[in-house]
């Protein structure tokens, strides 16, 4: 009876030992790595989450052939990220990329969402969890690499002194079909302000002019920020850079063909009345505003080059000066003395007298020093239509209304 008893006794005993190492175990299982349990024991502790899913990147590590349109975001679900560091290699040169935490500390984003072509961003992000723990994330991704480029050729040159007259054309290697894209990151801008307007010409002409003439002294500049810019599909700009140019004195130059004079005006005084001659009846000279485009010493003019037969080609015309692109020059005539203040015979340009070789005491040498691209040359009373606005800088011929129709951002 007594051994009976005492077994029960050791089995009560060992029970009771199990009983008091499960407690153990269980309240072992309930500790956290740094010993302390939640209250009242029980439960196992969240593992710390992987750095990824507490910061996230898009577009995501490794991606590669990135279109420019994709947006590069860093976000975190909880938390807030504390840094954001992103690096642009491109042409073999690394740049920060610039960039904005949101108010609520949950996202990053660039300052300028355009990604850039042909490079490798490189993100690298530290933020704080909902509970505290720092987490941080090396992320990075290539950008597409297009096949096709485009860029503008600007007129006029950078750092040169112009006419009043002067209209800032932009012509792209690549028809735009992206006309808003392309017209947004361009931006013409003086010095002191004044209303610039854009106008489209076609597919890849780009020309911008205030409603007036340029106020002598202004200064003009030209910020070209075309990189990466889609103009087409698949065609992406080559150019940031920025240019400018100045205006100088007022120049206007009054042609009437009828009369075969040109009046020449500074800052609105006659400085003097030129003999001229203009378009013989069969090829008369366009009437309308012109602007100098281009100044050449000597030049050689060849009928078949501007739509004609073989009817002149002269090797040495003296003092020539653009007019447009259709082939009218202001320049100088030596072999026909006769014309200029009585008679009109040219093939459409107007001329001054001059000899051969180009003088210096000629009319033509006299108004060559004198004049500046960009400088505005007026014809009246020709028996021809006025000039096209995009023949040459012909812009000042379409009334300001019109021309601010030409923008395709309103």
């Amino acid at each position: 009876m007594r051994h009976v008893q005492g077994r029960a006794r050791r089995v009560t005993v060992a029970l009771a030992a199990a009983v008091t190492w499960a407690g153990l175990l269980a309240g072992a299982a309930g500790c956290t790595r740094d010993g302390s349990g939640p209250p009242g024991g029980g439960g196992p502790a969240a593992e710390a989450p992987a750095p990824e899913d507490t910061i996230r990147v898009t577009p995501g590590d490794g991606s590669k052939g990135v279109r420019p349109a994709q947006r590069l975001r860093v976000r975190v679900p909880g938390g807030r990220l504390e840094k954001v560091t992103v690096v642009r290699s491109q042409d073999a040169r690394d740049t920060p990329v610039p960039g904005h935490v949101s108010a609520d500390g949950l996202s990053w984003e660039p300052d300028d969402a355009r990604l850039a072509t042909a490079a490798r961003y490189t993100v690298d992000a530290v933020a704080l969890d909902a509970r505290g723990r720092r987490a941080a994330r090396h992320s990075s991704f290539t950008t597409y690499v297009p096949d096709q480029r485009f860029i503008a050729y600007a007129t006029p040159e950078n750092r040169s002194v112009v006419g009043t007259g002067m209209i800032v054309s932009l012509t792209f290697s690549h028809d735009i079909t992206d006309r808003a894209a392309v017209q947004r990151a361009v931006r013409v801008t003086a010095k002191p302000p004044v209303r610039i307007e854009p106008h489209w010409f076609g597919k890849n002409r780009l020309d911008f002019r205030p409603e007036h003439y340029w106020k002598p002294g202004t200064e003009v500049t030209v910020d070209l920020g075309l990189q990466d810019v889609e103009g087409a599909p698949g065609v992406y700009g080559l150019q940031r850079k920025k240019a400018g140019f100045t205006v100088g004195r007022s120049q206007v130059s009054l042609v009437d063909a009828a009369k075969h004079t040109m009046e020449v005006r500074r800052d609105g005084e006659l400085l003097a009345t030129v003999p001229i001659t203009a378009g013989a009846p069969d090829h008369p000279t366009y009437n309308g505003k012109m602007v100098v485009m281009d100044m050449l010493e000597v030049t050689r003019m060849n009928s078949q080059t501007v739509g004609f037969g073989g009817e002149y080609d002269i090797p040495d015309v003296p003092h020539a000066m653009k007019l447009t692109d259709s082939g009218t020059f202001l320049h100088g005539n030596y072999w026909a003395p006769g014309a200029p203040g009585v008679v009109n015979v040219s093939h459409g340009c107007v001329g001054l007298k001059d000899v051969k070789g180009g003088g210096s005491d000629t009319p033509a040498g006299w108004f060559f020093d004198r004049s500046l691209v960009g400088d505005v040359v007026e014809v009246v009373n020709s028996k021809d239509k006025t000039v096209s606005p995009d023949n040459g800088l012909g812009g000042w011929n379409m009334a300001w209304k019109a021309w601010k129709a030409g923008s395709v951002l309103k």
